[in-house]
Order: structure tokens, then sequence, then C-alpha cells
């Protein structure tokens, strides 16, 4: 079973729009135990310094990016569940996006649309998959195929 007390969201800056604020909490409520960690914006490098400081040794990083791997929901839910008993830190860039130290480092490397989001939106994205994923793998009627 797909469990979101083992995600955490490392992104930097923090969401200034209120209607993304409120998908977020609207979506946390129903991923219990998903925490989101807000790190600073600020150069590529100061920011790549603070996002590895900020994953522990025993998380699988995962990073968010526009030359990650493409997937659909239903093969991004099934990943994760092959992942189920890992803690995963999936990581969310800034404006400027990751700097390739972070992209090489991590353990997988997605990409939620070959669009380029800003990075708030970015983050309803990746909660809202999320969401959907525990849905698939419960069989829920949120996600129909």
């Amino acid at each position: 079973m797909v469990t979101p007390s083992r995600w955490r969201i490392i992104a930097i800056g923090k969401v200034r729009k209120k209607w993304i604020q409120n998908g977020l909490n609207l979506y946390l409520k129903r991923l219990p135990g998903l925490t989101i960690t807000e790190l600073r914006d600020s150069s590529i490098a100061k920011e790549s310094q603070e996002l590895l400081k900020s994953i522990t040794r025993n998380e699988l990083p995962i990073v968010l990016s526009e030359e990650g791997t493409l997937m659909t929901s239903l093969s991004f839910s099934q990943q994760l569940e092959t992942l189920n008993s890992k803690r995963i830190a999936f990581l969310i860039g800034g404006a400027d996006g990751l700097s390739s130290e972070i992209k090489n480092m991590a353990y997988w490397n997605i990409s939620l649309s070959r669009l380029t989001f800003p990075h708030d939106i970015a983050r309803l994205l990746l909660v809202e998959q999320l969401y959907r994923a525990k849905a698939i793998r419960q069989g829920s009627p949120y996600h129909r195929e």
C-alpha cells in the first residue's frame, strides 16, 4: 500500500498564491503524514547546499525536472508501490530549477510534463498526483481510466 507518511516534499520557495495554498491544504488533509519542507530561495548553488543538508540518509531523493522521465499516473503509482518500504524526499527547485549535482544524485528523476511550471504550481501538481497514486492503489473512483 502506498504510504504518504513515508513521503516528504522539499521545495525551494514559499507558496504565495492563496489558491495554490488552498489546493495544497485540501490534498494534505487527504494524505495524512505527508510533509512539505520549504527552503529559502537563493542562488542555485546555495539552494543545492540546503537541499543536500535537508535530505536524510534514509530518504531516497526523487527530483522533479523537465528532463525527467515522463509517465502516466498509473505508472507513477506503480513505481511508488515498488518503493513503499522506503522513505522518499521529492525535491522541487526554485525559479532557476535544480543544479546538475542535485539531478545527478537523485534516485529517480521525474517530469510532471514537458511544459515548464512555476515551482508552486509544480508542488500542487505533485501533491495531487501523490493523492491520485494512493487512490489508484486503493481502487478509489477518484482515478478513472
